[in-house]
């Protein structure tokens, strides 16, 4: 039996973020603080969890020198990072046409920019979820406006039914989420769509792609998983309150990409040594410092 190729990450950065504006007009929305980290941190943290390593970030070609230059080529973090231009924002399955050469013939994970997860189980909930070399997984959390997402219909047993892109009336109350695993038929099925009425490739008809096939695994988040999206300033405010709330009550960071590689062992004691001393000034900083001393108290 021939052996599951490694995982592929992609991170969806592109578009403009115009329901934002005047914010997003001179820098992208990935960029922008979710209170004390950019937002691009939460979604690469989402990948790490899941033992995903090599990612590819997808952004416009204005913003693309400012997340090279925030991120560098990942090695800080005990990752492989690349860069690719979306032109235009064509559709969140452009995604995988513009990634063809890195994904190849490899499963991959996409998860959207603006998308965070936070909750005690996700971490065993995305490594079960790999390597997903035989269809796609997705997804689905209740929300109270579901006229705004991918919304799934499931039968009586629990199986997904249909999906329809943002009905107008909702057939349930399950939205799908900026996450989802496929195997290596994701860019052939993606290169296969034609554009829908907004002029996008549709994630969804990728979806229904493989739900036709009884190819496509639902996933219900419980009541344990938070999942905040930032397209308006509401949601972002309130997804900034939310980090904000859970920090300052356990002390503890959500989406900490050094923390997470050193506790993961992506990094050395010794490189959160060295990344710890050039963010000392910082309160950031200082948690890496925190850390240290913590594990040290441990010997973990």
């Amino acid at each position: 039996m021939a052996k599951v190729k490694p995982t592929k990450g992609i991170v969806l950065a592109g578009g403009y973020a115009t329901r934002l504006y005047p914010v997003t007009k001179t820098v992208s929305k990935q960029l922008l603080p979710v209170y004390d980290k950019p937002m691009i941190y939460y979604p690469l943290s989402v990948l790490m969890l899941a033992r995903i390593r090599d990612i590819m970030v997808i952004s416009t070609r204005e913003d693309r020198p400012l997340f090279k230059r925030l991120l560098g080529d990942g090695d800080r973090f005990g990752l492989s990072l690349r860069y690719e231009v979306q032109p235009r924002p064509e559709g969140i399955a452009q995604a995988f046409i513009i990634a063809k050469d890195f994904i190849r013939d490899h499963p991959c994970c996409l998860i959207l920019g603006d998308n965070l997860l936070y909750g005690d189980s996700l971490s065993g909930i995305l490594q079960r979820s790999i390597p997903h070399d035989h269809g796609a997984k997705i997804f689905a959390y209740w929300v109270n406006d579901p006229e705004r997402y991918g919304v799934v219909l499931f039968g009586d047993d629990g199986k997904p039914k249909d999906i329809i892109e943002k009905p107008e009336t909702p057939i349930s109350n399950w939205a799908v989420t900026g996450l989802y695993f496929y195997d290596h038929q994701v860019y052939e099925i993606a290169s296969s769509l034609k554009p829908s009425d907004r002029g996008e490739y549709e994630i969804t008809d990728v979806n229904r792609t493989y739900l036709e096939k009884g190819l496509l695994e639902v996933e219900r988040f419980g009541r344990g998983i938070a999942w905040l999206d930032t397209g308006t300033p509401e949601s972002l405010a309130q997804a900034t309150i939310f980090i904000q709330t859970i920090e300052q009550r356990q002390g503890l960071k959500i989406a900490c990409l050094e923390e997470i590689a050193y506790r993961m062992g992506y990094i050395s004691r010794q490189k959160l040594e060295s990344l710890a001393s050039d963010l000392k000034q910082s309160s950031y900083g200082g948690y890496l410092i925190k850390i240290l001393g913590e594990w040290g108290k441990t010997g973990s």
